[in-house]
């Protein structure tokens, strides 16, 4: 009879522990979606910035090609908006890394 009390308290002990591992389950499975949900859109905003960055570099390096195929002597002007003229070097390299921009 103590042996078959004993089992049965072993048996109740064993079942709420798996109560416990059940809840667990659920929840982590709860968290697993939100995090996979978010990682979804995450990656997403990632791809937008990504191709706006490549927008951004093409444009720049159209801006770039624009400024070098300009007059060495005459100033290519930026909107009036700013205050700010791009001038190409006169050393005759035109690389982005010569280009200086002036204030007025």
């Amino acid at each position: 009879v103590e042996k078959n009390f004993k089992l049965e308290e072993k048996i109740t002990m064993l079942q709420q522990q798996n109560e416990e591992l059940r809840a667990r389950i659920e929840q982590n499975t709860v968290i697993t979606r939100q995090l996979s949900e978010e990682n979804a859109n995450l990656q997403e905003y990632v791809e937008k910035e990504v191709e706006e960055k490549k927008k951004l570099s093409r444009t720049n390096e159209e801006l770039l090609w624009k400024l070098q195929e300009g007059d060495a002597v005459s100033p290519v002007k930026l909107p009036p908006t700013s205050s700010t003229s791009f001038y190409r070097c006169s050393s005759g390299d035109s690389s982005p890394a010569k280009v200086r921009t002036l204030r007025r």
